[in-house]
């Protein structure tokens, strides 16, 4: 999904791919450190994480921002321009396998694809119908275990609970059942 796709005002995780020559890993990996401290501090950033391979030259970075128009103005900057001259020979960003989603997408991915996801009323209604029967065994068996506690720690059970399980076990499963309906174009 591009930039321009995702609405304005919603956060948005791009995650960008470089191919670094062989040899020259210590090299990028400094340059990370640097354009990461710049991006930081450019309007909007939520957070850069740097995923190292264990072995090969792909190098992905996870940018997280405040909306998609911060991001654009990120990805556009002269700032950026200048960091990527400083890797000229080093490493190439692999500009075709640049990934943006705001949340809910990672959820539905279809792995090896480049498959547009879902509409959103698709994927809110799919994640209730994943999340209300998990709700109703929290508040029926957890919840009444815990009124005595204080409430942060009471308030904390539920996403501790219900999250990994959703992430992990649920969602996977239930996208993958849904899955014609999911995906169907809309002139099926």
């Amino acid at each position: 999904m591009s930039t321009t796709e995702l609405r304005r005002g919603e956060p948005v995780t791009t995650v960008l791919t470089w191919q670094v020559r062989p040899g020259h890993e210590r090299e990028f990996e400094e340059w990370t450190e640097g354009v990461t401290r710049c991006a930081r501090r450019f309007p909007g950033n939520e957070g850069v994480s740097w995923l190292r391979p264990e072995d090969g030259h792909r190098y992905h970075a996870v940018l997280r921002w405040s909306d998609p128009h911060r991001l654009t103005r990120w990805l556009e900057s002269a700032e950026r321009a200048r960091w990527h001259e400083r890797i000229e020979g080093v490493a190439t960003e692999v500009g075709s396998e640049r990934q943006s989603t705001t949340g809910l997408e990672t959820w539905f991915s279809l792995p090896g694809t480049t498959v547009q996801s879902p509409p959103r009323w698709k994927m809110v209604l799919t994640t209730f119908l994943g999340a209300y029967p998990f709700t109703l065994l929290v508040q029926a068996l957890v919840t009444p275990r815990t009124t005595a506690w204080p409430l942060p720690l009471r308030a904390a059970v539920f996403p501790l609970v219900l999250l990994p399980v959703l992430t992990y076990l649920v969602m996977p499963l239930l996208s993958r059942m849904v899955r014609q309906w999911l995906y169907r174009q809309p002139d099926e």
